[in-house]
């Protein structure tokens, strides 16, 4: 009968889970799982969001309301703490703690102004009457839109946690793990953003 050795170190980790390549198999059996749960809530929002863009019950439509200049502003405040994430992990791989907090905090920050242009955008539209009650159609934009903010919103939450863990912990592999699905996460909400973007702004404009 084979026996699998189970040698470990000091801190009880196996070996074998050590380094970036374990890091990345560990982290990603059960974060997968979850982000796949969270693609399927996704494509539920984005396929009743097709069902119901054309139900305005005489109210503004999409292209009424959306102003494509500060959606432009937002999407490029995302897409760009996408990048400076990548950096970040680029830093944890080196345990550089200098670039590490320098692009992690600034992927928390661009994520924050993100959040302003929606919360402001919110604001706007029912200040003007066109709340999530006015129409179907609305209903559907403030649920898709809004529950991807509500992720954006509690990824930074996530990411001020880590960045206080990695300050009393240091570089240990529970911190480099739970920063490596942190990327996957804000990646994802990323590519989610891309779809809001292209099928509810531009789509509009259609």
């Amino acid at each position: 009968m084979t026996t699998v050795a189970s040698t470990a170190d000091g801190a009880g980790v196996p070996l074998s889970f050590r380094g970036p390549a374990s890091l990345r198999i560990v982290a990603g059996f059960g974060f997968w799982l979850f982000l796949l749960s969270d693609i399927i809530l996704f494509a539920a929002l984005f396929a009743a969001y097709a069902v119901l863009s054309t139900e305005t019950a005489g109210g503004p439509a999409g292209r009424d309301l959306f102003d494509l200049h500060r959606v432009f502003l937002e999407t490029a405040c995302l897409l760009l703490s996408s990048v400076t994430c990548g950096f970040g992990s680029l830093a944890i791989q080196e345990q550089s703690y200098g670039s590490t907090y320098l692009w992690l905090l600034v992927t928390l920050l661009l994520g924050l102004a993100f959040l302003i242009f929606e919360a402001s955008e919110f604001a706007g539209f029912v200040a003007a009457g066109a709340g999530p009650s006015r129409s179907a159609f609305l209903s559907a934009f403030f649920t898709l839109v809004g529950t991807h903010g509500l992720h954006v919103a509690l990824g930074l939450c996530w990411l001020l946690i880590m960045l206080l863990q990695l300050w009393t912990f240091g570089f240990d592999d529970k911190a480099r793990r739970r920063l490596f699905c942190f990327g996957l996460f804000w990646h994802a909400l990323d590519i989610v953003w891309v779809g809001v973007f292209t099928i509810v702004y531009l789509g509009a404009r259609t």
